[in-house]
């Protein structure tokens, strides 16, 4: 299976069957239309067909083929920013929503795969929060008695993580996790989705979005709907507005191959900061070989702000080999982007000016259910049912709390766009550029982004990326642009395939 968002595969890529589907073929109209074919946007057009609407689902890519496919599937409770901080952020009602809504999430997928029969290794386990060696256990402390206050009560101390080769000290055990493999759920999904009568088109890219009623395809094919759902990862509808509150981070995962059994089947994770996560996957060779991969992520930076993919890789290597000597080789390695929010939350519901348009964006490395609650609440909006968590999880708020961390981040950004365009090129000219590789150039006052393939060509696009005119940089593990500003991110050729920017890089000659 190839991805369309990088060089690099996933156990999801190699182990998951692609599900079918075709490009746009006429104009269609559907009581809503939803961009995006990931996680969440196929949890909404699941539970937007079982209410009797018609849904059209459109994605350039195939089925999950964006970050979908590169989650290392933590479905959890157990929140990444923290229980004490979503509840001095968002104050002890709204921590209670976010545990209520995270749960909720993880029991609407298990009722979702029994119900409709998926086979997609759903399984419930165990998940334990520990702290780096010599860290403080009072993170520990203060989040226990948080999440507690968030009703999670069944969250408890325990003397140390069951792994036997590494002692975690004391940490915290989050019972009733789960995780399951992505694309055979998002299959299951399709099919349930086509027999309530929905509509799914890959290979489709939606451009033009007019009035938040019609969507024009690059295939000249138009969509209208009486609601839109955005469901891209970031939006590629909003300009500004919510990509000043959130922001891309890259992460790293490698997948080393253990002995069946040797390590605990549940979810760990550690308060380190870049933090590390880490869950097991059982693999069958089709030559009777079973075995385990150990799945371990972290190595976060801002997206297109470095370019050391390989050290990041050895360096999570180096962690969990002193961690879990029974591995014997790393089998892949892979990348994904993750939005963070700049109050820990994501955000879902109605566009900010928009009344017909919704969006479901800000994964904060919790895709996987902040997906499904998307599809839950916009769900419930659509169809005009109450939500409890619809002020929460409100695009158009303003949490006063992160007015320094949110100055912070925009400051960065700024420093992007100034060190862009003021610095040189990585090289004085293309011909330092070897086959595979791609480089910035400047010439004269324009910046280019020069690729030279396999068989020595050379391909030239703007390096302005169209989203709002950040320099992209090389990014050498995925051969890929990445925008240091927003995290947009387009293929070695140029062609957008992350947003929120929404068409190609330019023309080289138009600089």
């Amino acid at each position: 299976m190839n991805s369309n968002s990088g060089q690099t595969t996933s156990i999801w890529m190699a182990t998951g069957q692609e599900p079918e589907s075709t490009p746009l073929s006429e104009n269609m109209h559907a009581d809503v239309c939803i961009v995006g074919a990931g996680i969440a946007g196929m949890t909404t057009a699941y539970l937007l067909s079982r209410t009797g609407r018609t849904v059209i689902v459109l994605d350039d890519g195939h089925i999950g083929g964006g970050m979908t496919e590169r989650t290392t599937v933590h479905l959890c409770n157990a929140i990444d920013d923290r229980y004490f901080e979503i509840e001095h952020l968002h104050g002890e009602k709204g921590a209670i929503l976010a545990a209520e809504s995270h749960t909720a999430a993880i029991d609407c997928i298990e009722a979702i795969v029994v119900e409709e029969g998926i086979d997609c290794e759903f399984e419930r386990l165990d998940g334990y929060l520990f702290v780096p060696p010599n860290g403080s256990k009072d993170v520990l402390e203060r989040e226990l008695n948080a999440a507690h206050r968030a009703g999670l009560t069944d969250i408890d101390r325990v003397g140390r993580a069951p792994i036997d080769d590494f002692d975690t000290g004391m940490c915290l055990c989050f019972p009733r996790q789960a995780q399951f493999h992505p694309m055979k759920y998002l299959e299951g999904l399709k099919h349930a989705i086509e027999r309530n009568g929905g509509r799914i088109f890959t290979g489709t890219h939606a451009g033009k979005i007019e009035d938040g009623a019609r969507i024009e395809t690059d295939s000249g094919f138009a969509v209208t709907a009486d609601a839109i759902v955005m469901a891209t990862n970031t939006p590629v509808n909003d300009i500004v507005t919510i990509h000043t509150k959130q922001y891309s981070y890259t992460t790293y995962v490698i997948a080393a191959r253990i002995p069946r059994g040797s390590v605990t089947r549940a979810l760990y994770w550690d308060t380190d900061d870049p933090y590390h996560y880490i869950r097991v996957q059982s693999v069958s060779a089709q030559d009777g070989d079973d075995y385990d991969l150990l799945i371990v992520g972290g190595e976060d930076h801002k997206s297109g702000q470095a370019d050391d993919g390989d050290q990041r890789y050895e360096n999570l290597e180096g962690w969990a080999r002193e961690r879990f000597p029974m591995i014997e080789n790393i089998e892949m390695r892979w990348s994904g982007q993750v939005m963070e929010p700049v109050d820990g939350l994501a955000f879902i519901g109605r566009n900010p000016g928009d009344q017909n348009v919704y969006i479901i964006t800000g994964d904060s490395g919790m895709g996987m259910t902040h997906g499904t609650i998307g599809g839950i609440l916009v769900t419930e909006l659509i169809v005009g049912d109450p939500c409890p968590w619809e002020s929460l999880y409100d695009p158009s708020r303003i949490t006063l709390r992160t007015s320094l961390q949110y100055a912070r981040e925009n400051i960065n950004v700024a420093v992007q766009y100034f060190e862009g365009y003021l610095s040189g090129g990585d090289v004085d000219s293309p011909e330092e550029i070897a086959p595979g590789e791609g480089a910035i150039v400047r010439r004269g006052i324009a910046k280019v982004a020069v690729y030279r393939d396999e068989e020595g060509t050379l391909h030239e696009r703007s390096a302005v990326c169209p989203h709002l005119g950040g320099i992209v940089s090389w990014n050498t593990s995925e051969k890929t642009w990445d925008c240091p500003c927003h995290g947009s991110q387009f293929d070695s050729y140029g062609r957008v395939i992350t947003g929120p920017a929404n068409s190609d890089l330019g023309s080289a000659k138009d600089e």
